[in-house]
């Protein structure tokens, strides 16, 4: 009986995406982020909003697109999701017209949270305590490159 290997461990994309999932990822966000840009999506909780479309994450059998987006600016999120999720059949249908594969991928919209993300992590790197440790370890490469320089 044959044996099949689960790659990925059922993670949608990641370190173990194959150059497929991300090539066909890409077409599906250039798409999305095209029908946006374009208005096509009639919706009031997306009207008036400038949504970016920084990642699509495709299952390994490019049935399932996570889609990431983030309003600019942050405001209304939740509101953006829920009026993209009521719309994703019309989006579906207008990503299917617009990339030739054998089957359409379901969409699915997720927020982008690579920002806050980056915003906690820089505050770290901020905090007193973590400038003092940076400090320490520049003054301790400083003394490391004068004591080399004065061996040669």
């Amino acid at each position: 009986m044959p044996r099949h290997i689960q790659r990925g461990h059922g993670k949608a994309a990641g370190p173990d995406s194959s150059q497929r999932q991300l090539r066909v990822g890409e077409l599906v966000r250039h798409a999305v982020s095209e029908i946006l840009s374009q208005g096509s999506v009639h919706d009031p909780a997306l009207e008036g909003h400038i949504i970016t479309v920084p990642e699509v994450r495709m299952s390994p059998d490019l049935k399932l697109a996570t889609v990431y987006v983030m309003p600019l600016g942050g405001r209304a999120i939740d509101d953006v999701v829920a009026g993209l999720e009521r719309n994703k059949k019309f989006l579906r249908g207008e990503v299917a017209r617009r990339i030739n594969l054998k089957f359409a991928p379901d969409l699915r919209f997720r927020v982008d949270e690579r920002f806050d993300e980056a915003e906690r992590i820089e505050k770290l790197l901020r905090t007193p305590a973590v400038q003092k440790d940076l400090a320490h370890q520049q003054t301790q490469a400083n003394q490391e490159n004068l004591e080399s320089d004065q061996d040669e």
